[in-house]
């Protein structure tokens, strides 16, 4: 099956990262895969599989997400089965496909829908959510009928080994003793990740207790982030900016709890991580938090803005006991990787495609 894959830019955000494992998975299934981006280069660009066909519209970086040139003769030239629509950008131009393959367009953010990206969700033959919340939204923003949409959740990205040795090492080279709770946040830095505020709220933490917070990524809002972490008085000292990390899976080793004050999310593929290496988690509400774990046994869903609740989940998580950590920690494992694993996730996506090329056949 020759299968398509657009994507506006390989930055090093959820969705890129489950573009990259998806078209890396399909190639090593067998299939004939090209992945159409629109700018070049990007984060991720140099773990895409060297078999994976790479077609870069830009013929430099303009710095324009949502500039295609060239998208319609690069459809025509690659001649696929299918084609499958990853990010807001790539999502906004699936309606002009429709006459070369069928187009499975996805819904997988919890902003604003421009009109656009409506069209292509009404034109696609079929929408993959990354959530039921998710799924509910496409279907009220597109009239969509229900056997038109499906949900596919996150594959994960940094499957943790079990057991999995804690990482003394780096709690040690980070300043985190033996009895510091590290809060860990991995998500770039932008305005809708809200680290601005998390950092507000960790500084609002009982002034005995031994937390650090760890903040993994990089992005345009991390000045001004690093500038409010300076304000913050004693809490400073407790706060980390570890930049972009490829492979986050030696700071999930490390750290205690996963806290996200994103207002934006479609399924977090941070949080699914962590609980994959048996984190307890505490984030804001948003589409499709309350699937990334069990509510009130490996993760608190908390309604936006309240920081009180915030706080007291996080006091809790501070004062659990050990035994209290190893029972959440095993049921978040297994709670991860039974509806975050990659190969089911991957072969729902082929069997769906299996299907649309089958039922385009004249």
């Amino acid at each position: 099956m020759k299968i398509l894959i657009l994507q506006d830019y390989l930055r090093s955000g959820g969705t890129e990262r489950q573009c990259v494992l998806l078209a890396n998975a399909f190639a090593a299934a067998g299939h004939d895969v090209t992945l159409v981006t629109f700018r070049p280069g990007g984060a991720l660009t140099g773990t895409v599989a060297p078999v994976v066909r790479r077609v870069t519209l830009q013929p430099f970086d303009l710095g324009l997400d949502w500039f295609a040139p060239g998208l319609i003769g690069a459809v025509r030239e690659a001649a696929p089965d299918v084609i499958l629509c990853l990010g807001r950008m790539a999502n906004c131009q699936g309606w002009r496909l429709t006459r070369f393959a069928p187009v499975v367009a996805t819904m997988r953010t919890g902003k604003s829908l421009p009109a656009r990206f409506r069209r292509t969700l009404r034109a696609a033959a079929h929408v993959v959510a990354n959530s039921e919340e998710a799924r509910a939204t496409a279907i009220n923003a597109a009239g969509l009928p229900a056997g038109r949409s499906s949900v596919i959740y996150n594959s994960l990205v940094f499957p943790a080994a079990i057991p999995t040795p804690r990482n003394e090492p780096l709690r040690s080279a980070l300043g985190a003793g033996p009895g510091t709770t590290v809060l860990l946040d991995v998500a770039m830095f932008r305005p809708e990740k809200n680290q601005r505020e998390l950092l507000e709220i960790v500084a609002g933490l009982p002034a005995e207790a031994d937390w650090q917070l760890w903040l993994a990524g990089d992005g345009p809002a991390r000045a001004a982030c690093e500038r409010r972490a300076s304000e913050l008085g004693a809490a400073a000292a407790r706060i980390r900016f570890l930049g972009f990390h490829a492979d986050p899976g030696p700071l999930y080793a490390a750290a205690d709890v996963a806290v996200h004050a994103s207002w934006s999310e479609a399924l977090s593929n941070f949080l699914i991580e962590a609980q994959a290496h048996g984190l307890p988690a505490v984030a804001f509400a948003a589409q499709g938090i309350r699937e990334c774990f069990l509510p009130g046994v490996t993760g608190w869903e908390i309604p936006p803005g309240d920081r009180a609740e915030f706080h007291a989940a996080l006091t809790r998580l501070l004062a659990a006991t050990a035994d209290e950590r190893v029972h959440r920690g095993d049921r978040a494992r297994a709670f991860a990787r039974g509806r975050f694993d990659p190969a089911r996730q991957v072969r729902a996506y082929l069997d769906l495609f299996a299907a649309l090329s089958a039922a385009a056949r004249p």
